[in-house]
């Protein structure tokens, strides 16, 4: 009876079908996964296992969160009301938006399913139904909830990634997430994370969100959410500002501040020019658009594009009106801010000195409280990288995460965590140049520079090359080199 009384809100179907669909559609997931250690790259953390739900859409797809099945080494669903559980795999995942789709191994478990629409945003106080299988549990649970918000958020699987959310007041618990939030009979947000200094606030990723996902995939490749690559401040908002900058008064917009380097604004704007539309929406003085009967941030008009589409912004500089058309890219920063998965990380290996990328995903090797607790020049790093960095060729940072100790590599512990400037002569632009800086050496020895500082790392050259294996087998590392190409 529970459940019927929280379906009756779902015009579209009739209450004693409501319970019959939506065990068609919405499935248990099990999973385990098993996390990369970033200091000492080679090795794996212990495996955990967790659940999660899914729902079936068009095309006999299991849709889901990303963070359900990150790093997973096997995966299994479970429709309701049966004991039979079937392997899977995933087929596409974007951690930047956190959603995952899965396939069965067996194409029968689609047999007497039932695919869930799509539908719009929902509209603020109006009432959703949140469905899935909290706390692990083994039926389909319905919970109802007010939508209270929709804005742009940060979205917490990578850290650092923003997109649209939907707010609601339904509960959302561990094991919900990746579950249909339903309004109307319609699919109008996937549940997929709560807010822990509040009771029954949770979040989901609205339908404008799945559905770049989705048309993103068709190609068979997920590129992700881009960006025009360009900072920006309210600045309009001061009138003697604006009068500075030669922008006719009856106008709005952001004022840039500065473009990435190597992004796809970094020709076309500057700092200065002052943005006021982009294609057909206005800019306001707080960087927002009214779209779909919403007032959002002007990012929202990109989001909506994939990569490789374009946007025409329109701008004012030295009071004259501009009209571009900007590609949009990935656009990412030289240090990787978002967390990363899936992926086995990079490193080097040489005279027992481990070598890496910065990542986030090394950085949160400090703890939960690592924002503080990570050394002050990777903080300064973290903060300001892309602003330090004014070499075009550079794709990432690298650091000495670790020294296995060995008499070739004595009294350069001093040298961890500080980012490699080069290496006998060799700049390090990324992980690949590490191992090129090797192939030479200095008069007998290895010279490795640090940033922002003048004093070097001098290892024994014929020494290194002697001990080299010995310190591979002795500290148990399978390979020297593990490098993506």
């Amino acid at each position: 009876m529970i459940l019927l009384y929280l379906l009756s809100g779902l015009p579209s179907l009739g209450m004693a079908q409501d319970s019959m669909e939506l065990e068609k559609s919405v499935v248990l997931i099990r999973g385990v996964s098993q996390d990369y250690d970033y200091t000492l790259p080679w090795k794996q953390e212990s495996m955990r296992q967790g659940t999660g739900t899914g729902f079936i859409i068009e095309g006999r797809r299991i849709l889901t969160n990303a963070h359900n099945v990150s790093n997973s080494k096997y995966v299994e669903v479970k429709k309701e009301g049966l004991a039979r559980k079937y392997p899977a795999r995933v087929a596409y995942i974007g951690h930047d938006c956190d959603l995952a789709i899965i396939q069965p191994m067996d194409p029968g478990f689609y047999d007497g399913t039932v695919p869930l629409e799509l539908g719009g945003i929902p509209r603020v106080n109006t009432t959703v139904s949140t469905i899935g299988f909290p706390v692990g549990g083994e039926h389909v649970s319905i919970t109802e909830g007010v939508v209270s918000r929709v804005q742009m958020d940060a979205y917490s699987h990578t850290g650092a990634d923003s997109h649209l959310v939907i707010q609601t007041d339904a509960a959302i618990n561990p094991g919900n997430s990746g579950g249909p939030v339903v309004q109307g009979g319609k699919v109008v947000g996937v549940a997929f994370q709560g807010l822990r200094q509040a009771d029954n606030i949770g979040y989901m990723i609205p339908t404008t969100v799945i559905r770049h996902f989705l048309a993103d995939i068709e190609d068979s490749t997920y590129d992700g959410f881009g960006s025009l690559g360009f900072q920006y401040f309210p600045g309009l908002h001061n009138n003697s500002y604006q009068e500075y900058l030669k922008v006719p008064p009856d106008e709005e917009g952001i004022v840039i501040v500065d473009t990435l380097l190597n992004s796809s604004a970094e020709d076309i704007l500057r700092s200065g020019d002052v943005i006021t539309a982009i294609d057909a929406y206005d800019v306001d003085n707080d960087g927002k658009v009214r779209i779909d009967g919403l007032r959002l941030q002007m990012s929202e008009v990109i989001e909506r594009k994939l990569i490789g589409d374009y946007v025409e912004i329109t701008f004012y500089r030295d009071g004259e009106r501009h009209i571009e058309s900007v590609e949009i890219r990935l656009n990412r920063g030289v240090l990787e801010i978002a967390r990363q998965y899936d992926e086995a990380p990079d490193y080097v290996v040489y005279a027992g000195l481990v070598f890496v990328p910065v990542t986030r995903n090394f950085l949160e090797t400090w703890g939960g409280d690592w924002p503080v607790s990570i050394p002050f020049y990777l903080r300064y790093l973290f903060r300001y990288s892309d602003e330090l960095n004014t070499d075009r060729p550079r794709q990432e940072y690298v650091v000495i995460s670790e020294v296995l100790p060995d008499e070739v590599n004595a009294y350069a512990d001093d040298f961890l965590n500080l980012p490699v400037a080069d290496i006998n002569g060799i700049d390090i632009w990324s992980i690949a140049d590490v191992p090129r800086g090797f192939v030479r050496q200095q008069e007998g020895y290895h010279i490795i520079q640090f940033m922002g500082g003048d004093r070097p790392l001098i290892i024994d050259a014929q020494k290194a090359g002697e001990r080299q294996d010995d310190i591979l087998t002795q500290y148990e590392v399978p390979e020297s080199i593990r490098i993506k190409q």
